[in-house]
């Protein structure tokens, strides 16, 4: 039987196969947006198993095995490894139709050089092969990244993070990528949490401000990203469940502010008045410091409250969120442009109904002699899956310009999946194939195969000012 990742996986035509093989394929990979571990890659960890580098922390296998009835100890619990990784074995050939049976596929193909479908009568040995491969010399997590071709790396991190694992990896020569670090202010926005007063407090201390009112409060948040942007800083990241807008003064937002300091309820009107003066504040920040924002817009987090006691967040209990956003989301934007503060932007929503929404407003702020610098981000969480990149690359291409989008990103823990990229990429050239095939657009494979290498690489290194990533190390 014929290997089921093959050369021409995915490319359903000729066109498509150009494009991928002679433009695509070798491109060099800028992973701008991700939740590894800066520590795993400082100290360039060795896994000890499969099961390690693939099961632990990925809320998107735990979710898959849920549905399948496996018990929250095979997931989760107290199950050794090599049990875990049985149980993941047997759920695989399940899974048709879920992107992960694609993903765990291309992962086995790529990294560990097997062609054999994972299920239960084949698990056993394909976890010694793994397991063995895994003690090689390059198999390290530097090495990994190495051979994945990434060069650049965008961490996600806290505001309080001293990025001394960041300072460690600038420090190893051996590593040409650049691992930069990203800015995540979400605690600093969400000013009814219950931590939300311990966090000003830690803040306090770490800036050496008195934070006993919001201006002071602004101060300390620019000095975290001044200290960011000292250790290679140039995108930041939020995390919103939604995106609110509520006109608000400066003096609001201190009123507000200083009312949290006091351990006083606020209204839901309140607490979207200084989210909103706060964003504001901090897109001018990006703006001056020349970053890159991002706005991860609308999921609903942890929304089963009992598995959320057991294990806490990013655990698999996540869901896309409906709300109203383009009002609000072109009234953001607009507050930004008319003071001419608006950073260039790369906008995300959850909910693939907002594709349309988020593609219009993105085009309202473009210009500045920068090509799209306000984005529409690609199919993010619940839609990188073959479906929902197409729906999205298909929706910014009727409302916008697809050329100028800077294409994947992983949004993930695990090392082995920078082969998302390739199958992004894959992906890439099966649409714009199939509308050669189908008379859509002409086959002209130097127009088209430039336009791959662009969304594939060459837009992402421009936009997030990565021209030469290597040497921001």
């Amino acid at each position: 039987m014929s290997a089921f990742i093959h050369d021409d996986f995915l490319l359903q035509n000729e066109p498509a196969k150009v494009l991928y093989h002679e433009y695509a394929k070798d491109m060099p990979i800028i992973d701008y947006h991700c939740h590894l571990s800066p520590q795993e890659i400082a100290e360039n960890k060795k896994f000890s198993n499969l099961a390690e580098i693939w099961l632990h922390g990925d809320h998107y296998k735990w979710r898959a095995m849920r549905y399948m009835g496996i018990d929250e100890r095979y997931i989760t619990g107290d199950a050794t490894d090599y049990e875990k990784f049985q149980a993941w074995a047997n759920a695989v050939p399940r899974l048709i139709g879920n992107p992960l049976y694609h993903w765990s596929h291309l992962e086995l193909k790529r990294y560990f050089g097997i062609d054999e479908l994972l299920n239960e009568r084949t698990a056993d040995d394909i976890w010694h092969r793994c397991n063995d491969l895994l003690q090689q010399e390059d198999f390290p997590v530097q090495q990994i990244i190495a051979r994945s071709n990434v060069e650049m790396i965008g961490t996600t991190d806290d505001p309080l993070d001293e990025l001394a694992y960041h300072t460690t990896i600038r420090k190893q020569a051996d590593l040409a990528t650049s691992v930069l670090p990203s800015f995540r202010p979400d605690p600093l926005l969400e000013i009814s949490a219950p931590n939300f007063l311990e966090y000003i407090h830690k803040l306090s201390q770490q800036t050496g401000n008195r934070i006993e009112d919001y201006r002071e409060f602004l101060k300390g948040i620019k000095k975290r990203v001044a200290f960011f942007h000292e250790a290679g800083c140039r995108i930041s990241d939020h995390g919103l469940n939604y995106l609110p807008y509520e006109d608000c003064s400066e003096e609001e937002a201190a009123d507000i502010f200083a009312k949290a300091l006091n351990g006083k309820p606020l209204t839901a009107k309140e607490e979207d008045k200084y989210k909103t003066f706060t964003l504001r504040y901090l897109g001018e920040l990006y703006h001056e410091n020349d970053w890159v924002m991002q706005l991860h817009i609308g999921p609903i987090r942890s929304a089963n409250s009992r598995m959320f006691d057991k294990l806490g967040p990013n655990t698999g209990f996540d869901s896309i969120n409906d709300f109203e956003l383009a009002k609000p989301l072109n009234q953001f934007l607009d507050s930004l442009d008319k003071t001419d503060s608006l950073p260039k932007t790369v906008l995300y929503s959850l909910n693939p109904t907002h594709n349309y929404i988020v593609a219009t407003a993105a085009g309202n702020f473009q210009g500045g002699e920068v090509k799209g610098k306000v984005q529409m981000g690609s199919g993010w969480w619940f839609n990188d899956h073959k479906d929902g990149m197409v729906r999205q690359m298909t929706d910014l291409a009727n409302i916008g310009v697809l050329s100028s989008f800077v294409g994947m990103l992983t949004d993930s823990r695990s090392f082995l999946s920078f082969t998302r990229h390739e199958y992004f990429r894959r992906i890439l050239c099966n649409l714009i194939g199939t509308w050669v095939v189908d008379g859509e657009v002409p086959w002209d494979d130097e127009l088209l195969g430039k336009m791959v290498q662009d969304i594939s690489y060459y837009n992402a290194r421009d936009f997030f000012g990565l021209k030469h990533a290597a040497s921001v190390k």
